[in-house]
């Protein structure tokens, strides 16, 4: 069985500002472009990653219902919950009692049900004031110890208030039925639907979740408002949270993995000869002093020495004094600044140095990359597409100009574009491992996407090309490995991903694309876990191992130890989007946590 597809894809940006070195929607990063979209977590089990509903469901009722695919188009589509009903679902132990004090109940019974039928005709009809008066005729004739009738009843009268918009009304009878009968389906939806009316999203999503667990994740509209509300939740959380946060600089690893995706990045070349002091040409191996009193090459130095914390103070230095270096030192002071997620600070610098008409082309070029991909971190594609486009115009010779733009395509979907733009990539750098081994997984994922079964071997074929003429691209094996699992090439894939650990040894991302791998393939739980684990203590600063870690945690029925993995994950991340999602992964597990101490209800677990 193939992995399965999330209903919607995290459409993040790859790497770090700029997309790094990830292709894909939503590549994890440091990942070498291995896509978000394809981590439907483990044993085939789907995940609504993109929204953050973090629900687990049976992999045999997936198989039976819906074909075995875990995407929108396998869930039973159920009627609109608009009208009343005659009768709850039956409850344990409900029923009409027996005895000698029978006649007289079912007489208040009869009545109550009698008042209700009346009621349901009027909604029927229309009339909504008059159903209300014959709901709550009903529930004054109803036996108390009538638990699931007297549920129905309130229920009726809360759709009855919900036509009328109601809503604070609605959420007070759904409480009354819901007191009655604790998993009446209806009731519980209806009320979710009220507290998002009164912006109450907490408890909306607290019923919403009790819902798709009672439905066993096989009803459409109600998986779609946990999508809505969880998205509208970690949205509004982060917005708050990135505002006050601490920037937070990066791994060295991911520092240098982001570099790595630019060859014409002046900023990024190591220092020239004229930059350094004769006596120091003559010392190998030691540390450089620069020639001249500059903040910009004090800032190169600290590069080359990965001494990364003290770079943006450097620039600032240069920049204040108008330096000779003041253009690069505003595009490296930039860079850093997207590199710890306060893009705020960065935009200016880009905007200057962009608008500095006498500075060096690929300076100018590479600012507009680097706010172009900013922008589609923000969610601003018309935007983000001007800054390539203009980028191509100034400087049509630069190839890392196509190189992004191709991911850029990627990301909005138009593959095609994506490949010209590879393509010119490859024609302008022909040893570019990384353009090549990108164009094979557009390629790849337009044939995956389209069911297209021989461009997907076309594509496949690529692949071997492309690790065959640049054994040492990580990247390639990478892409490849993401592909053959897509295939279920399991073995072939795990060896793929021992390739990359080869090349890149403190790539801590590999590591949690090897371990998702175990899981889906061999079930392997404690190797998954251990694989992750061996990543986090590469690099403390990985969000994507964390994430994942929380991700399976949920999956093992372990909230408050997902919880944990989520929140270390949602300090870590470097954009507002990014942690959006988080926090809705995060509050989907809260959720999971509250309904099951409220019902008793939790999905299955690993």
């Amino acid at each position: 069985m193939a992995a399965s597809k999330p209903v919607e894809a995290a459409v993040v940006a790859a790497t770090a500002p700029g997309s790094g070195s990830g292709v894909g929607s939503g590549a994890a990063p440091g990942t070498g472009g291995l896509p978000r979209w394809q981590l439907a977590l483990a044993v085939g089990a789907p995940l609504l990653l993109g929204a953050g509903a973090v629900y687990l469901w049976s992999r045999q009722r997936r198989r039976r219902e819906a074909g075995g695919r875990g995407d929108a188009s396998g869930l039973k589509r159920h009627s609109e919950r608009k009208t009343p009903e005659g009768r709850a679902s039956p409850a344990p132990g409900s029923g009409h009692p027996e005895g000698p004090g029978a006649p007289l109940e079912m007489n208040s019974l009869d009545r109550a049900q009698a008042a209700k039928n009346k009621g349901n005709k009027y909604f029927k009809a229309g009339k909504y004031e008059q159903a209300i008066q014959c709901y709550t005729e009903a529930i004054g004739l109803c036996p108390t110890e009538k638990n699931v009738d007297l549920s129905t009843f309130y229920q009726n009268r809360a759709a009855a208030f919900e036509q009328l918009q109601k809503w604070k009304e609605v959420a007070q009878d759904c409480t009354k039925a819901v007191e009655l009968n604790p998993k009446y389906v209806k009731a519980l939806f209806r009320r979710a639907k009220a507290h998002e009316k009164l912006d109450n999203k907490k408890e909306c999503l607290e019923d919403v979740t009790a819902v798709c667990i009672l439905e066993g994740f096989q009803n459409q509209q109600s998986m779609l408002l946990a999508d809505k509300v969880l998205k509208l939740l970690g949205k509004e959380k982060a917005k708050e949270k990135y505002k006050n946060r601490e920037p937070l600089m990066p791994s060295p690893q991911f520092i240098k993995s982001y570099f790595s995706s630019f060859t014409d990045d002046i900023i990024s070349q190591p220092m020239l000869k004229g930059e350094k002091s004769d006596e120091d040409k003559d010392k190998e191996g030691e540390a450089l002093e620069v020639k001249e009193n500059s903040g910009y090459l004090k800032a190169k130095q600290y590069m080359e020495e990965e001494n990364y914390d003290k770079i943006i103070s450097e620039c600032s230095k240069e920049v204040d004094a108008q330096g000779k270096y003041m253009a690069e030192a505003l595009l490296l002071r930039a860079t850093f600044y997207l590199l710890i997620g306060n893009a705020t600070a960065a935009k200016p610098d880009l905007d200057k140095v962009i608008s500095l008409k006498d500075a060096n082309v690929k300076l100018r070029a590479n600012a507009l990359i680097k706010r172009g991909s900013m922008y589609m971190q923000q969610q601003q594609p018309l935007l983000s597409t001007q800054d390539f486009n203009m980028a191509a115009d100034i400087d049509p010779q630069n190839a890392d100009v196509y190189h992004h733009r191709g991911q850029l395509k990627i990301l909005l979907d138009q593959v095609e574009e994506a490949v010209a733009d590879f393509d010119e990539c490859i024609r302008l750098r022909p040893e570019s491992a990384l353009a090549q081994a990108q164009k094979c997984f557009a390629l790849y994922r337009q044939a995956y996407t389209g069911n297209n079964s021989s461009q997907i071997q076309a594509a496949m074929k690529g692949f071997e090309e492309v690790i065959k003429k640049f054994p040492r691209c990580a990247e390639g094996y990478a892409l490849y490995a993401q592909a053959l699992t897509d295939q279920q090439q399991f073995g072939k894939a795990d060896e793929m991903y021992d390739k990359c650990i080869d090349l890149e040894p403190d790539n801590a991302t590999t590591y949690v694309h090897k371990g998702l791998l175990q899981l889906q393939w061999k079930q392997d739980l404690d190797r998954g876990l251990e694989l992750i684990s061996k990543a986090i203590e590469i690099d403390n600063k990985c969000d994507f191992a964390y994430e994942t870690m929380g991700t399976i945690e949920v999956q093992r029925g372990n909230m408050e130890k997902a919880i944990d993995m989520f929140n270390k994950a949602i300090n870590l991340a470097k954009s507002e989007m990014e942690m959006a999602h988080l926090y809705s992964l995060c509050d989907a597990a809260h959720a999971q946590t509250e309904v099951a101490k409220k019902y008793g209800l939790k999905p299955p677990t690993l």
